[in-house]
């Protein structure tokens, strides 16, 4: 039986920027709804984004299922608690209350459902009523160490692996939030553990164990923001090709700068108006927890904003090269030597 599911209830909200977590989370509630040998028939997978996809999925939810088990549609990228026509969302509100008994909807959107509308509050009303469950998957942010060890824990005991405190954060410093990577690196060890191998003798991962496996990693984003801001390129450029040679996506490197220097630049500016509330500068960076301030202002001591402000036009000018093609390495290498202020700590 699937594990925190109700099947009596005939639609899943599935939200969040977790996408292993979000997949995982279907999956099993095609295992546990959908017979096998009619998965062809009772199974539909549709795009959202586009509106006759979306108006399919709604035909295809009322139609009962044939054979053994039950019908369930999956809407990816779900428009209907995140906007979509009127003549949809009428439709769609229909819907909900004529579901034949052995049909699911699911409904799957890295955006929040959008509280305002009709729709989302169609849903959180079936939501009460046990008619509905809306599952949240979340990434912690890049500065929430704790909350990527509870994703490594989490993680890990789903797939049936016990780890010392010690490879946990072993396995942060080296993936961060990438849930698809942690969970890829888990399984590597899983494997690994139950073979005779003599480096897993015990039930429980160590830190070794760990570091033998993804050391070629143990590097991310905002290691790669440290070594620009020490001005030291040598550094920065060997933790952005380790990130780039392992699989990293280039626009997430960008996104991750971004959000870095954004809190340093935040904290530069109210630190120079003599903002003493750390509770207030860390809401305007945008950080959640803010004991990071005291950690940031030693980081960021002897910059000015104008310092941060040239690192995120550098940033700016790697993304769009990007978005025109340019391969990465290029791209940061002209981007971020762009500005001949770019290293200047004044």
């Amino acid at each position: 039986m699937l594990v925190g599911y109700c099947l009596s209830m005939p639609v899943y909200l599935i939200w969040g920027d977790d996408l292993a977590a979000r997949e995982q989370s279907i999956k099993k509630l095609i295992e546990d709804i959908v017979d096998p040998v009619w998965l062809s028939i009772n199974f539909s997978r549709l795009d959202g984004r586009d509106p006759s996809q979306a108006s399919k999925a709604l035909e295809e939810a009322l139609t009962p299922p044939f054979g053994n088990g039950g019908r369930l549609v999956l809407v990816q990228s779900s428009p209907f608690c995140n906007g979509c026509s009127s003549n949809l969302a009428e439709r769609f509100e229909s819907c909900l209350g004529l579901l034949p008994e052995e049909n699911y909807l699911v409904l799957s959107n890295i955006n929040k459902p959008d509280g305002r509308l009709k729709t989302t509050k169609a849903i959180h009303k079936l939501v009460k009523s046990q008619l509905a469950m809306e599952t949240k998957c979340l990434l912690p942010t890049v500065w929430d160490v704790a909350g990527q060890c509870v994703l490594v824990e989490r993680i890990a005991n789903n797939i049936g692996l016990k780890l010392s405190p010690e490879a946990t954060n072993a396995l942060v410093d080296a993936i961060g939030n990438d849930s698809s990577r942690i969970t890829l690196e888990l399984e590597k060890l899983s494997i690994l553990s139950q073979s005779n191998s003599n480096e897993f003798k015990s039930d429980m991962i160590s830190l070794n164990n760990v570091k033998a496996l993804v050391e070629g990693i143990s590097t991310n984003a905002l290691q790669i923001g440290e070594a620009l801001l020490e001005c030291d390129l040598g550094k920065a450029f060997t933790r952005l090709h380790a990130l780039l040679d392992s699989g990293e996506p280039a626009l997430r490197i960008v996104a991750t700068l971004s959000g870095q220097i954004r809190g340093w630049l935040w904290v530069s500016l109210l630190d120079e108006k003599g903002e003493k509330d750390v509770s207030l500068i860390a809401k305007a960076a945008g950080i959640a927890n803010p004991k990071r301030i005291y950690v940031l202002r030693k980081q960021i001591q002897g910059h000015s904003p104008h310092r941060f402000l040239q690192m995120l036009v550098g940033l700016l000018e790697v993304e769009a090269a990007l978005k025109r093609g340019v391969l990465p390495t290029d791209a940061f290498q002209d981007g971020l030597l762009s500005s001949p202020d770019f290293f200047a700590s004044h």
